[in-house]
């Protein structure tokens, strides 16, 4: 199943995209009767039988004649796919190529930085470039969404607390990033994790170690990797900070980026993103998210 979370009169409403195109829940549900969920976070929260509703609801619904809960995708207004999340716990250095471009050795535990509900943004909204840098970078990840409490979990059963996926863009500004050694300054600015389109259901992705990555700045690829390139799996991730902290549903780990980005390259060919250009990354399977840059008012 792919949720997502979409704007109307000031509220986020539970989204699924089916084939005729994405059901509001909410407007739905006047229509026809059901007890289900009503919000991507109400659903994480219950679980697998929130989830299973859900499908049940979905299947319930007449479809095939264009029902007014019915909104095709082209007018849906995106938010975050998933959009409160308790935590947003980030792994940086965690593709083999990535490291290499910037002559970092490869870590040998994850290495964890955190984001902030402040960053969090939808596909196609606009996202101004924060007047403080000058070296704003695009950064494809898969982001892992925790579907049940995890704690201690071993590796193999870690994907089991896994709800799903969503493809994500860890804006970075590299000039505030690397003033000091804690990363956080430069990857906390507003709207700089964009995540989306979907929450794309874990039964519909298989192995998230097996997903290409693609990102294009206004047309021109830049990045164009694999999963399989990580340094630690998606298992070992979820399990190893299942360790230190208590996973709770809705909570999102950022994975990594791989190589191609602007950081990566001599300084001489850097080129940052500026005003007027748009960005899309993309995950196999997860769909593409698309923002576009505005000046900063």
């Amino acid at each position: 199943m792919k949720l997502l979370s979409m704007k109307k009169n000031g509220q986020l409403n539970l989204g699924v995209k089916v084939e005729q195109g994405i059901v509001n829940i909410n407007e739905a549900l006047r229509h026809v009767k059901g007890e289900v969920g009503t919000s991507v976070m109400e659903i994480l929260r219950g679980g697998e039988k929130a989830l299973a509703d859900l499908q049940v609801y979905i299947n319930s619904l007449p479809l095939s004649e264009q029902p007014p809960y019915i909104v095709p995708e082209e007018e849906v207004e995106w938010g975050a796919c998933v959009p409160k999340p308790n935590k947003i716990i980030c792994v940086g250095l965690n593709y083999r190529k990535h490291a290499d471009e910037t002559n970092a050795p490869y870590p040998e535990v994850p290495i964890l930085f955190n984001k902030f509900n402040n960053t969090l943004t939808g596909h196609q909204c606009d996202i101004a470039v924060p007047k403080v840098t000058n070296k704003l970078d695009y950064e494809v990840e898969l982001a892992v969404v925790i579907g049940k409490n995890a704690k201690n979990v071993r590796k193999d059963e870690a994907l089991n607390y896994v709800a799903g996926y969503c493809t994500a863009n860890d804006l970075s500004a590299r000039d505030l990033q690397f003033l000091t050694p804690q990363w956080l300054l430069g990857k906390t600015c507003d709207d700089f994790s964009p995540l989306g389109p979907y929450l794309v259901t874990a039964d519909e992705v298989g192995d998230p170690n097996q997903l290409a990555l693609k990102t294009f700045v206004n047309g021109e690829i830049r990045q164009d990797s694999h999963t399989s390139d990580m340094i630690f799996y998606v298992d070992e991730i979820v399990s190893y900070i299942s360790k230190h902290m208590t996973l709770t549903p809705g909570d999102i780990i950022l994975t990594g980026t791989p190589e191609g980005v602007a950081l990566g390259l001599p300084e001489n060919e850097q080129v940052y993103i500026k005003p007027s250009d748009e960005v899309t990354v993309e995950v196999e399977k997860l769909g593409a998210l698309t923002n576009r840059f505005v000046a900063e008012k």
